[in-house]
């Protein structure tokens, strides 16, 4: 087989994900290479990402430009942060690999929450991260925040905040965990659909890097997310919206919680379901389905406006 490109977005977390897949199909004897590709989340960096996608008319803000470069076969393969991915993908694409999934919790850099004084200022880009905090802690002061994890760190550090919502595993692969000043248990901010995994996209005719990739595979992560992808599906939601959805396996056993916020915080519908791990998406879309008869899709509308 020819040498594989592999189409990423260029900020240093994203370099380390495609470079640690690129790793990984080295040590199955193929020939690599990396190609940067510039996505429109990129290009906009003065606009909250939870606007982006209706300023642009886009879904995947972070994904179009890359899947364009694989449909063009400027490149192979396509390694996107799942929770990037939007749930409606192009037919002519499909995900080759889910790899195993790293800590899919969010982390506080700064400080703790509980030791966040009123009126203390954390920064997010996060609709579903800012209607969560303002859901546990109203009286601190929600500020956006954008750029890549040592940008959002040295703001931080330079006083403009007194702490930042990021995610562990982007901080874990970048070295930066000593930064974390507290993990954020699933019970206190529902981590987002797909956080912590990568997706690994391919033409969905090209069954020579069908085979290759889905040696990357890995079962108990695909089928979390494949439950928590089918929240979103069934809620029709983009990829910020203040929803939150974890799946994980135990004894067998998966099980999953989502919550919906509203984007002032003040109200929150949750549930939760378990079930066989062969019934992933069902499991998804029953617990959306529950989400609805709490109220989830007025909380949407807030967002998005009437479907």
């Amino acid at each position: 087989m020819k040498s594989l490109v592999i189409g990423t977005r260029g900020s240093q977390l994203a370099l380390w994900q495609a470079h640690w897949i690129e790793g990984r199909l080295r040590e199955f004897g193929t020939d690599t290479h990396v190609e940067i590709i510039k996505t429109t989340g990129d290009k906009i960096t003065d606009v909250a990402l939870a606007k982006v996608g209706s300023t642009t008319g886009l879904k995947g803000v972070f994904t179009k430009e890359i899947e364009e470069a694989l449909l063009d076969g400027r490149i192979d393969v396509a390694v996107h942060s799942l929770k990037d991915l939007p749930t409606e993908i192009d037919e002519r694409l499909a995900i080759g690999a889910i790899p195993e999934r790293a800590d899919p919790r969010d982390a506080l850099a700064g400080r703790p929450l509980d030791e966040l004084a009123a009126g203390a200022r954390v920064g997010t880009g996060s609709l579903r991260r800012v209607a969560q905090l303002r859901n546990r802690r109203p009286e601190l002061e929600i500020l956006g925040i954008r750029g890549n994890v040592d940008t959002r760190l040295r703001k931080m550090d330079e006083g403009q905040y007194d702490a930042v919502v990021l995610a562990s595993a982007g901080l874990h692969r970048l070295g930066l965990e000593g930064r974390i000043a507290e993990i954020l248990e699933p019970e206190v901010m529902c981590p987002a659909v797909g956080q912590g995994a990568l997706g690994v996209q391919i033409r969905a005719d090209d069954g020579s890097a069908r085979e290759l990739i889905s040696r990357l595979d890995h079962g108990p992560t695909a089928a979390a997310v494949t439950a928590e992808r089918a929240v979103l599906a069934a809620l029709g939601g983009g990829c910020q919206v203040p929803l939150g959805a974890h799946a994980w396996i135990d004894g067998g056993v998966l099980k999953l919680i989502a919550v919906v916020v509203s984007p002032d915080g003040e109200r929150m519908v949750r549930t939760s379901l378990e079930g066989s791990v062969g019934q992933a998406a069902e499991i998804g879309a029953a617990v959306a389905s529950r989400l609805k008869q709490q109220g989830a899709a007025e909380l949407l509308e807030e967002v998005y406006g009437p479907a």
